[in-house]
């Protein structure tokens, strides 16, 4: 494992640079692993990450699809909000583990 500063913080993470513990998120993590994508957050962004955040929580597995049906955004709007693999960034910035569904 890595360590890592975000937001004046020292984390561990994983060679991919997801976070090792989700409890150590918070929204300047967030900021800073989307800065890092090339993403600035906006309230749109946060409501997909809160809600990745919490289907996680509740164990459940996630997918593009679950996204697309949450009435956040639809699929293409999920692609536009996390170009270049949106489940895989958005989980990143969420501070959850690299979801299975991504290679």
């Amino acid at each position: 494992m890595a360590q890592k500063t975000l937001a004046g913080k020292t984390v561990e993470v994983t060679e991919e640079g997801y976070l090792q513990d989700p409890q150590e998120w918070n929204e300047d993590i967030a900021k800073e692993l989307a800065q890092e994508e090339g993403i600035e957050l906006t309230d749109e962004h946060f409501k997909v990450v809160n809600f990745l955040r919490e289907k996680y929580e509740e164990g459940a597995n996630l997918t593009i699809r679950k996204v697309g049906k949450s009435g956040i955004t639809d699929i293409k709007g999920f692609y536009k909000l996390f170009p270049g693999g949106p489940l895989k960034k958005a989980s990143k910035i969420a501070g959850i583990p690299k979801p299975t569904s991504c290679v």
